[in-house]
C-alpha cells in the first residue's frame, strides 16, 4: 500500500527535464495516482503546451496529465463562467486558489500529497488546504519536498533553455528531439547529396537519416510496387523521429517525403492520400543540390537528362510549397562550407 492514493504536481516543464522527471517518480512511487498540471502564461518558447503535452504523457502514461490552455479553459469551464489563465507575474495566491479550482473540477476527488522541489510548496499546501475548507471538505493535504537543493539533479529550466545542446544530458530522448534542428538534402541524381549529408554530419558530429527508398530497392532487386512509396516515407520518418533524440544540434537527412511523393507520381501517377500529406513535411533548413557536375552512372541510375528533370521538378515543387531552401552549387567542400555558414 503506497502512502497516498492522489498526488498533484504542477509545473511549467518548461522544458521537461531531469529534475522534474526526479519528482514524478518519487511521486510514482508514494502515490496510487500522479496527477500533473501544466501551464505557462504567457507561452515560453520551444515549449508551447503541444510539446509538452507529448514529453509528459509519452514519458509517464500512466500519470493524468493535464496542459491547461485558455482553450482548454473555455472547453471544460464555459459554463461556470468566463475563467483566465493566470499570467506567471501573478502573485503566488493567485495560481494557488486556481490550482485549487482545477482540482476541484477536473479530479473531482481528495487530494492527499503535492510534490515540489520548491521552497514555496508548504505555502502552496496551506492555500490548497483553506480552498478544500471552504469548497471541498476533505482531510488535510500534505506536502512532499523532493530535491530542494538540487543536489541529485543540479539543472533548472532556465538553464536548459539558455542552452540544451550544453545540457543536453539532463533531457530525455524524447524531450531533446524537440530542440535538434533537422536538416534535409535534396536533389536529383548523382547531385551528391548522399556524401553531403554524411560529410556534413561527420563535420558536426552528429547523425544522419540515409536515404530508405534505395536501401529497399536493392533489397527488393530493383522492383518497387505503388505500395511501397508509403512504406518509404513512412520508414524514414520513423527514422528521423528514432535518431532526433540521439542526435547533436542538428540531425541531417538525405531526402525527404517529398522526393518519394514524387517518385510515386512518376512510375504510378499518383500518390497515397497518406503520402502527400507527408510531403509537407516540415524541415528546419532544405539545401537544393544543384547538378552542376559530371554525371557519375552507378548502373541504377536514369541518366543525365532525367537528373535535371529531376532538379527542375524540385525548384518548381519549393516554389509551390513555398518552402525556403539554399541551392548547393561547386565542389563537395564548397557546398560544406556553404552549409555550416547558413547553419553555424
Amino acid at each position: 500500500m503506497k502512502p497516498y492514493k492522489n498526488s498533484l504536481i504542477v509545473g511549467k516543464f518548461a522544458p521537461l527535464h531531469k529534475g522534474h522527471q526526479l519528482l514524478i517518480d518519487t511521486a510514482l512511487a508514494q502515490s496510487e495516482q500522479v496527477y500533473i498540471f501544466a501551464y505557462s502564461n504567457p507561452e515560453i518558447l520551444g515549449c508551447e503546451p503541444e510539446k509538452c503535452h507529448r514529453w509528459l504523457t509519452t514519458l509517464y502514461p500512466q500519470c493524468k496529465v493535464f496542459v491547461i490552455t485558455p482553450e482548454f479553459l473555455r472547453f471544460h469551464f464555459s459554463h461556470l463562467g468566463r475563467f483566465e489563465l493566470p499570467l506567471n507575474a501573478e502573485e503566488a495566491g493567485v495560481h494557488r486558489r486556481f490550482c485549487a479550482f482545477l482540482w476541484e473540477h477536473l479530479a473531482q476527488k481528495p487530494l492527499d500529497a503535492v510534490f515540489t522541489s520548491e521552497d514555496y510548496g508548504e505555502g502552496f499546501v496551506e492555500e490548497l488546504n483553506r480552498y478544500f475548507a471552504l469548497h471541498q471538505p476533505q482531510p488535510e493535504v500534505k506536502h512532499v519536498l523532493v530535491d530542494l537543493q538540487r543536489l541529485q539533479v543540479p539543472i533548472s529550466g532556465t538553464q536548459v533553455r539558455a542552452d540544451p545542446h550544453a545540457h543536453r544530458d539532463f533531457l530525455a530522448p524524447e524531450v531533446y528531439r524537440d530542440f535538434v534542428q533537422r536538416v534535409c538534402f535534396l536533389g536529383g541524381e548523382s547531385t551528391g547529396k548522399s556524401t553531403l549529408s554524411s560529410r556534413m554530419a561527420a563535420e558536426l558530429h552528429t547523425l544522419v537519416v540515409p536515404e530508405y527508398g534505395r536501401t529497399l530497392w536493392e533489397e527488393q532487386q530493383g522492383h518497387l510496387g505503388f505500395e511501397d512509396m508509403l512504406k518509404i516515407a513512412k520508414f524514414h520518418v520513423q527514422q528521423e523521429e528514432k535518431r532526433a533524440g540521439q542526435a547533436n544540434r542538428f540531425l541531417f537527412s538525405d531526402t525527404s517525403p517529398l522526393t518519394t511523393w514524387m517518385y510515386s507520381h512518376f512510375y504510378f501517377g499518383q500518390a497515397d492520400p497518406e503520402l502527400s500529406a507527408l510531403r509537407h513535411r516540415p524541415y528546419d533548413f532544405t539545401f537544393l543540390c544543384a547538378p552542376d557536375f559530371p554525371f557519375v552512372q552507378d548502373g541504377t541510375r536514369a541518366g543525365e537528362a532525367f537528373r535535371w528533370k529531376q532538379h527542375h521538378w524540385y525548384m518548381e515543387l519549393l516554389q509551390q510549397l513555398a518552402i525556403p531552401y539554399t541551392l548547393l552549387t561547386g565542389t563537395l567542400e564548397e557546398r560544406i562550407q556553404k552549409v555550416v555558414e547558413v547553419l553555424v
